[in-house]
């Protein structure tokens, strides 16, 4: 029972102001064409708009990641400390019976959860001309800005500005080049997805894919973490990649108990399909992590 105390805490109200209640993602809309021709029909819609497709990954059967990113993105990400986050957007497309789901993350609900000085609603009608606005979706109410700006799941757990510190070096460059190698080797199981340069800025973010051959097995699995939140019947697949921000000379994650909560804000403490059932997944996604990106975990 410490253990749970630990990394649950205690559940903390969110207040819900007059602005605009944001979600997570977006569905775009379904298709009833195969996989790869609906990710061929999405990637030319994406390119007709605008952006860059800059990495493409299937973490598991039946699902297809497609990252983007563009220099307006890039640019605003610049803007902010440590925007590097969102300097991608994510792109998910889930075979779900016979249709294939289309889904976006929200660029507003991520630049407010990762206090951007912009809001992104730029990036979030381009997409919506690009993909279609469709309907938000990934909690029952949504948050407004202020809710996402001071966002914790519950106290006791992280906010965004306290992230795991994965490793650093002596220079931005020497990081990078640290940080591709072991994503190259898939030291600890971990693997580049993508990698997007912020414009302008010692800052750089890869997006990785995570298999359970590391040290943490199911505790690190994408496959495996996603097949106990994500299941509900509209899929929030495009949760993944996990990422890993370069800044600086100074190697950074988001906390496993803030980035997985963003984007699964209603997912129930305790129960089946619950953090209960991933409460190894912190801690074993930063040792995973950090071990890539060449640093020493910290021993809990």
């Amino acid at each position: 029972m410490a253990a749970i105390a630990v990394f649950f805490g205690i559940q903390a109200g969110q207040g819900v102001g007059a602005d605009e209640l944001l979600k997570p993602f977006f569905l775009a809309g379904e298709s009833s064409k195969s996989l790869s021709a609906t990710a061929t029909e999405t990637k030319n819609k994406l390119t007709l708009g605008g952006f860059e497709v800059v990495g493409e990954h299937s973490p598991y059967e039946n699902t297809l990641l497609l990252i983007v990113t563009n220099d307006v993105l890039k640019a605003a990400a610049a803007k902010s400390d440590f925007g590097g986050y969102a300097a991608a957007q994510r792109v998910s497309l889930s075979l779900v019976g016979d249709k294939v789901q289309i889904s976006y993350t929200n660029p507003e609900y991520l630049a407010a959860a990762y206090r951007m000085a912009v809001d992104l609603s730029d990036i979030r009608a381009a997409l919506g001309k690009a993909l279609g606005t469709g309907e938000a979706y990934g909690m029952a109410v949504g948050m407004t800005e202020d809710d996402l700006r001071g966002y914790h799941y519950m106290f006791g757990m992280e906010y965004f500005d306290e992230p795991s510190e994965l490793a650093e070096y002596d220079s931005h460059e020497e990081a990078i080049a640290a940080l591709e190698k072991g994503l190259a080797a898939k030291t600890s199981g971990v693997s580049k997805v993508y990698r997007v340069d912020v414009t302008g800025k010692k800052e750089s973010v890869f997006g990785v894919g995570m298999v359970g051959s590391g040290p943490g097995g199911t505790m690190q699995d994408d496959e495996y973490i996603m097949s106990q939140i994500d299941f509900s019947d509209i899929k929030s697949a495009a949760h993944l990649p996990y990422e890993i921000l370069v800044s600086g000379n100074k190697v950074y994650a988001l906390y496993a108990r803030f980035r997985i909560a963003i984007s699964f804000p209603d997912l129930s403490m305790m129960g089946s399909n619950s953090f209960m059932s991933i409460l190894e997944c912190p801690a074993t996604i930063e040792k995973a992590l950090t071990l890539a990106a060449g640093g020493t975990p910290v021993e809990n």
